[in-house]
């Protein structure tokens, strides 16, 4: 069982799709083929320790992930109406080797003492979320299977059930919102709408949730029904929502053609097989004579890495796309797949929700000069995370390393500026050609340049007046060497 290196930001499609960037990586969990049962969990335990410990990108404290440990294991013993104050601390040593051992002793006692009343796996669970939360990184995060298989679901491609929306945490108010509605979809069917507050999924609230969470109460199978209890602005009480969930098909690219000769390319998540879309929709789009290219990566929250680099070839010809700065390892760059195709007028929508893989995409266009950026600052996540699957489907994801653009910007918590501020639209706006100011100056943007390119064409010499004159064949120089 392999990590999986990712890139994460705070965006889940419900069929349900966060947004996080992953590539294969990192080491795998090993587990002796007679393991079992309760033994499963604590070497989850001791594998999860040993990667936080590890592998986060800072440096750690074993006493506060051995504490980590010991309170999530005493919140679960309380939550079932046990005496959390029977389990007693666990007091760490220079040794790795001696923490875990004692970190297995406590687990054994906690399942000896409090397994029939909580459960020894989710006992396992909890030490596990426990030491996840002392590393204080809103990214670093235990995910039970159902949420595992729900992220990765969502980035795999395929077919899966859902209401089809795009849902984010605020970071200032904790509110659950929905980012997007996925056309067709049952969500847009209900009449749900983009900033909708969602309060409560049958009647669990959402507050204090992660995505993950969240997306795991509305997420269930074809054909059942979910309620929501839905703020919306302007509204003075929830409007009660049923929604039927389907079986949901969201492709991670749109295209279509503006105004004749423009190409419009929304990519929704960097997913498995994003950059295929994508260069298939830019085929298309050459085809149908565009001369210009809109990328929208607005309320894009990311995806697998490979697919920021996949995306990012095919608008930047050469040089890096990203680089990975790690606690454990050298500086790793990662440069251009030679994909471009032929230069044109290129500009990128972003918003404070752009983030992670887009905000790589993002950088590498504004660094190398393949196109302007066209909106409002990115959302400023610039930490890179490694998935770990855990043998029984569960998985922890921690944060392993930053990432840099190709100048060497650090953009964690900062973002990227636009080349052109454009104020943000209203929800409902989002994507209106007739009403998505956004648009409209990419747009305005992208048409004076498609002109300056034409006036500059009608003033080149032909091409029997531009030939140069043949060089003596000693010194002939290849063509490309002629610039």
């Amino acid at each position: 069982m392999t990590s999986r290196l990712t890139l994460i930001s705070a965006r889940w499609l419900c069929a349900a799709l966060t947004a996080l960037c992953l590539v294969a990586g990192g080491n795998g969990f090993a587990l002796a083929a007679t393991s079992a049962g309760d033994d499963v969990g604590r070497s989850m335990v001791d594998y999860s320790y040993e990667r936080a410990a590890s592998e986060f990108y800072k440096r750690t404290d074993a006493q506060a992930i051995l504490d980590g440990a010991v309170s999530g294991m005493r919140a679960a013993i309380k939550g079932h109406g046990g005496d959390p104050d029977k389990l007693p601390l666990v007091h760490a040593t220079n040794s790795d080797a001696s923490n875990l051992a004692s970190l297995n002793h406590e687990l054994l006692t906690a399942d000896h003492d409090f397994g029939t009343m909580v459960g020894d796996r989710n006992m396992a669970y909890a030490a596990i979320d426990g030491m996840m939360q002392s590393l204080h990184d809103r990214w670093t995060v235990f995910m039970t299977p159902k949420e595992y298989r729900s992220l990765s679901e969502g980035l795999d491609g395929g077919n899966f059930a859902g209401v089809g929306i795009v849902i984010d945490v605020d970071p200032g108010t904790k509110s659950l919102l929905v980012v997007q509605t996925i056309d067709g979809g049952p969500a847009e069917k209900a009449g749900l709408q983009a900033g909708d507050v969602i309060l409560t999924v049958d009647g669990k609230t959402t507050q204090g949730l992660t995505t993950e969470q969240d997306s795991a109460l509305i997420r269930g199978k074809a054909g059942t029904n979910v309620q929501l209890s839905v703020q919306r602005q302007g509204e003075t009480k929830p409007v009660q929502v049923t929604i039927t969930r389907e079986t949901i098909h969201a492709p991670s690219v749109r295209s279509r053609v503006l105004d004749g000769d423009i190409g419009y390319v929304q990519v929704l998540v960097f997913g498995l097989t994003t950059g295929q879309e994508l260069a298939s929709s830019l085929q298309k789009l050459d085809k149908q004579g565009v001369k210009g290219v809109i990328l929208d990566l607005r309320n894009n929250g990311g995806g697998y890495l490979n697919a920021a680099i996949d995306v990012s070839s095919l608008f930047v010809p050469e040089g890096p796309i990203v680089s990975i700065d790690s606690r454990t390892k050298p500086l790793t760059t990662f440069d251009a797949e030679n994909t471009a195709g032929t230069p044109r007028p290129l500009a990128v929508l972003v918003n404070g929700f752009t983030a992670s893989a887009s905000e790589i995409t993002s950088g590498a266009i504004q660094d190398s000069g393949a196109g302007v950026l066209i909106g409002t600052r990115t959302f400023g996540k610039g930490v890179v995370q490694t998935i770990y699957p855990l043998p029984d489907g569960s998985a922890i994801k921690i944060t392993t390393a930053r990432y840099l653009t190709p100048n060497g910007r650090d953009i964690n918590a900062v973002g990227i500026a636009p080349d052109i501020a454009v104020q943000d639209v209203k929800a409902n706006d989002f994507g209106k050609p007739a009403t998505d100011g956004q648009l409209q100056r990419a747009v305005a943007y992208i048409q004076d340049r498609i002109a300056a390119t034409a006036t500059q064409d009608t003033t080149k010499p032909s091409a029997v007046d531009s030939a140069p004159s043949p060089a003596p064949a000693a010194s002939a120089a290849p063509a490309s060497s002629q610039q």
